[in-house]
């Protein structure tokens, strides 16, 4: 289950990301914002990112104007990794080596194309597992 947000600054974004998702035949929780009215984007990255930490979802994507604020907030909740990627290469690498399990996207930043190949390598690329990135994700949870 892959949990998926926006501010009304990702909302065309988001829904583009949803058809994605849908043609792929993954299943997914959308969190919200529902229209293009102003809304607050640490509402929405905390929701996804809390359904992630806690099981619900095995990922998320969340999408604001440039991703910046709303990967701040996701990143606030405890166990989770929520790295802003603006091209597929740190899209691959953040998963590979960072576990990463909230990929934040800049709704106003990249267009729909690369936005959904990014959405693509994220979902598709597995952790690495080695060790020296296992060592380095325990020294960023402090553990």
């Amino acid at each position: 289950m892959i949990g998926i947000g926006s501010d009304h600054g990702g909302y065309d974004l988001k829904l583009s990301i949803i058809r994605y998702l849908e043609e792929h035949g993954l299943e997914y929780k959308d969190f919200g914002c529902m229209s293009k009215d102003s809304c607050d984007y640490p509402i929405y990255g905390r929701a996804v990112a809390e359904a992630v930490a806690n099981g619900t979802c095995d990922r998320g994507i969340v999408i604001c104007t440039t991703g910046i604020g709303i990967s701040i907030a996701a990143n606030k909740i405890s166990g989770i990794r929520c790295a802003m990627c603006s091209d597929t290469v740190s899209a691959k690498l953040t998963r590979e080596h960072n576990d990463a399990n909230v990929l934040a996207l800049g709704g106003s930043i990249i267009g729909e194309n690369l936005a959904l190949g990014i959405v693509d390598t994220f979902l598709n690329t597995e952790f690495s597992g080695d060790e020296r990135h296992n060592r380095r994700i325990k020294l960023i949870e402090n553990k």
